[in-house]
């Protein structure tokens, strides 16, 4: 029942950037920290950034400097930049609260670095 919506993956060439979207109600939004998570093949799924409702933000060491997560109250929408990619940040990624609901995961989306 609970709705969150990835999108904005890709494949890029190392060295690039995406920028991806996660769009929940209203509600959800306001009432929980937000993060994006990622799962790479073959591993366990990571969290790469959180940020709080108050905006203060944390990363995982493989995404600080290099990835920049951000909220929009007006369109509830959590957003993750991310720069200067290299092959290892392929995976599938996902949104969910900072501290992650099993019933709240979707489907993600998908980022491929590839040259």
């Amino acid at each position: 029942q609970v709705q969150l919506v990835e999108s904005g993956g890709g494949l890029v060439q190392p060295g690039g950037s995406l920028r991806l979207s996660c769009v929940t109600s209203g509600i959800i939004f306001s009432i929980n920290n937000m993060a994006w998570y990622r799962q790479a093949p073959g591993k366990q799924r990571e969290l790469v950034a959180g940020i709080r409702r108050g905006g203060q933000t944390n990363y995982a060491d493989f995404a600080k400097d290099r990835f920049t997560i951000s909220r929009d109250n007006d369109k509830n929408t959590v957003y993750l930049q991310m720069n200067s990619l290299i092959p290892e940040d392929t995976a599938v990624y996902y949104c969910n609260r900072e501290l992650a609901r099993d019933d709240w995961w979707g489907q993600g989306t998908q980022v491929t670095v590839s040259a």
